[in-house]
C-alpha cells in the first residue's frame, strides 16, 4: 500500500524542473484553484448519491489538490505539507477545550468533573464561535464578516453571513418570522414587475432569495444542498417527460404543446408519489 510520503514524493517528481511533467510545472495557485473545486463538487455528488464505493477514489482526487498547493508552498518556501498538518491540528486543539483541556494534543477531560462526563452543547459552541473571533482578531480581521470568501457559492455565503451575523445577536426569534419576511418580499417583488423596472426586480429577487435562505437556515436546512435536489429532482422529472413524450406521440418534447407538457408534468409528478407511498408500506 502507498502512503502520505509517497504522494508527496509522486507530486515533487511531477514538479521537478528536468524530468517532471510539463502540465505539473506550468500549473500555479491560481491555475489549480478551479479543479480543487470540482473535484470538493465530485466528492459531494457522491456522498449524496451515496455512491460510497467510489467515495474513497473522490477523496484521494481531493488530497491530491492538498498536496499539489503544499508543492508549490514548499518551493516558494511559504509553507508545506508538514506545516499545513501542524497548523490544523493546532487549532483543532485550540478549538476544543472541552475534549483537549490542557491545550495539548494528549490531555485528556477527567470524565469524574461535571455532569458524568458531559459537556452541554451549547456551551461549546458558544466556546468555539469566541476563540473564532478571537483567531479572527489576531489576524486584524476586527468586522464580524471579514473572513467569509466572496468566492463561495451565493447560496452557501448567503447563509454563513446570516449565521456569522446571528452570533452578535442580529437574527431573527423564530422560523414564523423570517417566513413572513419572505411573504414580504415576495410583494415587494410583485410591484417591480408590474412597474417592469428590471434593476429593481433584479435587487429583490436577490431580496427574496436571501431571505429564503435564512429561512433555510432557521428551520435547519443547508440552502445549498436543498437547492441541488431541486435540481437533481427537476431534471429527474423533465427527463421522464421526455420519454412519455416519445413513447405516446413519437414526438420532441419540443413539439407538443405547453398544455400537454404540463399533463405530462403532472403524470410524472403523480407517478413519483405513488411510487414514494409504495416504497412507505
Amino acid at each position: 500500500m502507498y502512503t502520505i510520503d509517497d504522494l508527496r514524493y509522486l507530486m515533487k517528481r511531477l514538479r521537478d524542473p528536468q524530468t517532471g511533467c510539463p502540465w505539473d510545472l506550468k500549473q500555479t495557485y491560481k491555475t489549480i484553484a478551479p479543479y480543487t473545486l470540482e473535484e470538493v463538487y465530485e466528492v459531494i455528488d457522491t456522498i449524496e448519491r451515496n455512491d460510497l464505493s467510489h467515495l474513497g477514489e473522490e477523496l484521494g482526487d481531493l488530497l491530491f489538490q492538498v498536496i499539489f498547493y503544499s508543492q508549490l508552498g514548499a518551493e516558494q518556501e511559504v509553507f508545506d505539507f508538514d506545516s499545513v498538518v501542524h497548523g490544523i491540528v493546532e487549532k483543532l486543539v485550540r478549538r476544543h477545550p472541552h475534549v483537549f483541556p490542557l491545550g495539548t494534543l494528549k490531555s485528556e477531560r477527567n470524565l469524574s468533573d461535571g455532569a458524568e462526563g458531559t459537556v452541554e452543547e451549547a456551551r461549546i459552541k458558544h466556546v468555539w464561535e469566541d476563540l473564532k473571533k478571537q483567531e479572527r482578531a489576531e489576524k486584524g480581521e476586527r468586522r464580524t464578516l471579514d473572513d467569509i470568501p466572496m468566492a463561495m457559492p451565493a447560496l452557501s455565503r448567503a447563509q454563513k453571513l446570516q449565521k456569522r451575523a446571528a452570533t452578535t445577536g442580529f437574527d431573527w426569534d423564530n422560523p414564523e418570522d423570517v417566513l413572513s419576511k419572505v411573504k414580504e418580499e415576495v410583494a415587494e417583488l410583485d410591484v417591480e414587475i408590474q412597474a417592469n423596472n428590471s434593476l429593481a426586480m433584479e435587487e429583490e429577487l436577490g431580496d427574496l432569495l436571501f431571505s429564503c435562505v435564512n429561512l433555510a437556515r432557521h428551520l435547519k436546512i443547508d440552502s445549498e444542498r436543498a437547492m441541488r435536489l431541486a435540481n437533481i429532482k427537476f431534471q429527474r422529472r423533465f427527463e421522464a417527460m421526455e420519454v412519455l413524450a416519445s413513447e405516446k406521440s413519437t414526438l420532441l418534447l419540443s413539439e407538443i404543446s405547453v398544455d400537454e407538457m404540463e399533463l405530462l408534468w403532472a403524470q410524472v409528478k403523480s407517478a413519483e408519489k405513488e411510487l414514494k407511498i409504495e416504497l412507505q408500506k
